[in-house]
């Protein structure tokens, strides 16, 4: 069964916030989503306007000194010109970018940060 790429992102969500990392951990990490799409030309103007970035990461994720930029993806599903160019400068930076196809990839990816 192929899963959506928002159905990837939920589930890796899910398990980093109810397994990965519990309320007691100290200190605690977030991983949380960046809305950078939009309905309608209108709502996709006021985002613009506000700082959305058309091929920013689906989310970030940020570990003790540590930060890192993920982009979920179906077992077929390629990167924009944008998300690559967003993946370039991210990188350039210095920092972790990853493109995840499955909760057990990012499983493996995160418990080995």
């Amino acid at each position: 069964m192929v899963l959506s790429e928002s159905k990837i992102q939920q589930q890796c969500y899910l398990y980093f916030n109810n397994t990965y990392c519990l309320k007691h951990h100290e200190p605690r990490m977030l991983m949380f989503s960046v809305p950078n799409e939009g309905t309608d030309a209108k709502e996709q103007s006021r985002k613009k306007a506000g700082g959305m970035l058309p091929g920013a990461s689906d989310t970030i994720i940020v570990l003790p000194n540590r930060v890192i930029f993920c982009e979920f993806k179906d077992s077929k599903g390629r990167q924009s010109d944008k998300q690559i160019e967003f993946q370039q400068r991210v990188e350039s930076l210095g920092f972790e970018y990853w493109i995840i196809r499955s909760l057990e990839q990012f499983k493996e990816m995160i418990c080995e940060s």
